[in-house]
């Protein structure tokens, strides 16, 4: 038996009286596992497995399996405020399909601890500020994931860049791409000074003021792009988009 933290990133009815849910866990990665008699009235989840919920998981981990077993769920801390607003659910929604699609069992610690303090920042947050919130979560997912872009060094000839200097976004390239470099990688995107710093920032934990809407969606776009070039199975990211979406 393991007893772990843990946030609900998912869930969806299983036959008559069970649940299968997904878990951002902080001993055991991102898992899938079945809650027996989940939906049952007087059942020992109560409403612990609601979305974006968090607690601690009593889990029997089956070496063999991808699915395991949900014995018990402590809820520690819900988050009704996220459905208070269209942009915050589908921000969390977003936040946690990035754990769902590129987590894994061998991805913990951090993963369980980024999302807590980003799904905790967006309770607060009012929808002026979701988008910085979510992105600056997001970019700190991909970097505990192993995928963090490099931004203060050109990505293919390794020449360090100034802080003012203008560069490219090259997605394949895995960052950005000083003026040399950049005409050598086609589709590579125009990444302004400040644009840069604030990505800096985010990936570091820092805090940057919300861009304005135009900023927001190119930053948005920037992510998504990144995402589905070095994470994404070509599948799309419907949450994300949906978030994309509902920002406009």
């Amino acid at each position: 038996m393991t007893e772990t933290d843990a946030i609900v990133l998912h869930g969806f009815d299983y036959r008559e009286t069970s649940r299968i849910v997904r878990l951002a866990t902080r001993d055991a990665g991102v898992v899938s596992a079945i809650a027996k008699g989940a939906k049952r009235p007087k059942s020992r989840y109560g409403q612990g497995l609601d979305l974006f919920t968090s607690g601690v998981a009593h889990l029997l981990l089956h070496p063999s399996r991808d699915l395991h077993t949900l014995t018990g769920f402590d809820a520690t801390r819900a988050r009704p405020e996220l459905a208070g607003s269209l942009a915050r659910f589908a921000a969390a929604a977003a936040l946690s399909e990035l754990c769902i699609r590129f987590g894994s069992e061998a991805v913990q610690g951090e993963i369980h601890d980024v999302l807590a303090r980003g799904l905790d920042a967006l309770g607060a947050a009012d929808d002026e500020a979701v988008a910085a919130v979510t992105l600056a979560t997001a970019w700190q997912l991909v970097a505990e994931l192993g995928f963090a872009p490099t931004l203060e060094s050109c990505a293919a000839c390794h020449r360090p860049i100034g802080p003012g200097e203008v560069v490219r976004f090259g997605h394949r390239a895995g960052g950005a791409l000083c003026r040399h470099c950049a005409p050598q990688a086609p589709g590579a995107r125009s990444l302004p000074a400040d644009a840069r710093a604030a990505l800096v920032t985010w990936i570091a934990g820092g805090t940057v003021l919300g861009p304005g809407e135009a900023a927001a969606r190119a930053h948005q776009r920037l992510l998504r792009e990144f995402l589905e070039e070095h994470l994404a199975d070509g599948r799309a990211l419907r949450a994300w988009g949906a978030w994309e979406g509902s920002a406009r």
